[in-house]
């Protein structure tokens, strides 16, 4: 018995010797796993949902724990309100941000630029590019001078004007004339320049991306110390990064890459759905459904269908609409138009009110977005597939308008004479006075020769709530 009981106390003791040392190693083997790397997608051009991904993104990466958060970059540029939320979020990470292009084939232009510029790290995968940071909505208005390729070059005293003369020439010639390109040039100029000189990188060669709109390859980035490594892939990169230290929101952070876990984010039913209703084609066509719900809701009362639906699509439209860079004139040219065409369908004036409105829809729709970034613009064959629709209906509402004009009278007193009735019942005191059913009520009528019960009469006159009639053999055929 005594045995047993130093046996199931030496039991005891070890169990208790295991649990402490599995205490103090579970810290061990915690510290000694790196904390893990987001990567997060950005493919097309950024716009508010890209801006919304990132920026979420970012700010769950710092809830994960994460060492590391890399943006995969694929875009032709996007919108200066958008790329500016991302590079805030960027700047204010307390963790380091690498922005990659890839994969090969890939390219960071205009917007993606200036993230790259922006970020932490600044990486390329081979075969790709970036460039072209000129503010894109400024590109064709006027006062913009158009380059002359075929002009001879200048000369002096029968020579050549020398490389660095024709470098000044180029730049004058394309510097842009009027006072708002210049503002918005100098404003992007600067803080392009402000970004490379924050991540310390080539500040000349941003800014001449901006004012000249120049594009370099990943080797020549590189070389020009515009992109701080070239990776094959992820994998590669991370490898670079191992051991590499970056300073985040004023602290120091230094990366243990090698073998951290690799997670990616992918956009969500959010971004998703932000996507679609910021899509300046599906905005007008989600404003068109909306009015139009509205408009038949209102003159056919009752369903509830119309209501309903146009209710919900204007709400998404004027969200998605005060999202993107819009032309506020477009706008009104639009609901003028529509308002135009709902006018035609209440008081039809023949086309006159329709066209105007089909017209004013064009017109309000082409300059409805003010801008000229890739993604941002709406096609000139769904304006035109729209205002054709817009004439069907006008067509429509006008072919009942004339078909209802020629039409004969079918209510009140016109439809009321001529009818063939008899008589219900006859009043006992005046047997040329009686009562008939006719569309649907109780009508008194009188006749000049006495009426009995059951007889066919026709209606010839109708004086207040009095019918007059005559016996149907003695009434004249209808038409007479």
């Amino acid at each position: 018995m005594e045995r047993n009981v130093k046996l199931s106390a030496t039991l005891a003791s070890a169990r208790r010797l295991c649990l402490a040392l599995a205490l103090l190693l579970v810290p061990t083997w915690l510290a000694a796993a790196p904390a893990l790397v987001v990567e997060l997608r950005v493919d097309g051009a950024i716009g508010p949902a890209s801006a919304d991904y990132l920026v979420r993104g970012l700010a769950r990466a710092v809830d994960e724990g994460a060492q590391l958060v890399v943006i995969s970059i694929d875009t032709p540029g996007g919108l200066d309100t958008s790329m500016r939320d991302i590079i805030k979020a960027i700047l204010a990470s307390p963790i380091p941000v690498a922005s990659y292009v890839a994969p090969s084939g890939a390219r960071a232009a205009s917007a993606g630029t200036y993230i790259l510029y922006a970020s932490h790290v600044a990486a390329m995968a081979p075969g790709t590019n970036l460039g072209a940071a000129t503010p894109v909505q400024i590109g064709g208005m006027p006062g913009s001078p158009s380059p002359k390729p075929d002009e001879p070059e200048a000369t002096q005293g029968g020579e050549k004007a020398d490389p660095a003369q024709k470098k000044d020439k180029a730049q004058k010639a394309a510097a842009p004339t009027d006072t708002l390109s210049k503002k918005q040039i100098n404003d992007a100029s600067a803080y392009i320049r402000g970004l490379a000189q924050l991540r310390g990188r080539n500040a000349e060669w941003a800014e001449q991306a901006v004012r000249e709109a120049v594009s370099l390859s990943a080797a020549e980035a590189l070389q020009l110390k515009v992109i701080d490594y070239l990776a094959n892939d992820l994998p590669h990169l991370l490898k670079q990064l191992h051991g590499k230290s970056f300073t985040a929101a004023g602290v120091e952070v230094t990366l243990d890459t090698e073998g951290a876990l690799l997670v990616s984010h992918g956009p969500d039913w959010r971004t998703q759905l932000l996507a679609v209703i910021t899509n300046p084609s599906v905005a007008l066509l989600l404003m068109m459904i909306g009015v139009y719900g509205l408009f038949f809701e209102f003159s056919n009362p009752g369903t509830g269908v119309g209501g309903v639906l146009g209710g919900i699509c204007l709400i998404l439209a004027l969200y998605s609409l005060q999202l993107l860079p819009v032309n506020y004139a477009g706008v009104a040219l639009i609901l003028l138009g529509i308002a135009f065409i709902a006018a035609e369908a209440f008081m039809p004036s023949f086309g006159v009110l329709g066209i105007g409105g089909v017209v004013a829809f064009c017109f309000g729709a082409l300059i409805l977005i003010d801008t000229d970034v890739p993604g941002f613009g709406i096609p000139l064959a769904l304006i035109v597939t729209l205002g054709l629709t817009s004439g069907l209906v006008i067509f429509v509402i006008l072919s009942m308008a004339l078909r209802a004009r020629h039409r004969a009278l079918v209510g009140g007193d016109t439809e009321l004479v001529g009818s063939l009735v008899r008589v219900n019942s006859v009043a006992p005191d005046n047997p040329r006075g009686g009562w008939v059913q006719l569309q649907g009520e109780q009508w008194q009528v009188v006749s000049q020769t006495p009426l009995q019960r059951g007889q066919p009469v026709r209606v010839l006159a109708r004086k207040g709530l009095l019918l007059d009639v005559t016996a149907a053999e003695d009434a004249p055929p209808e038409g007479d």
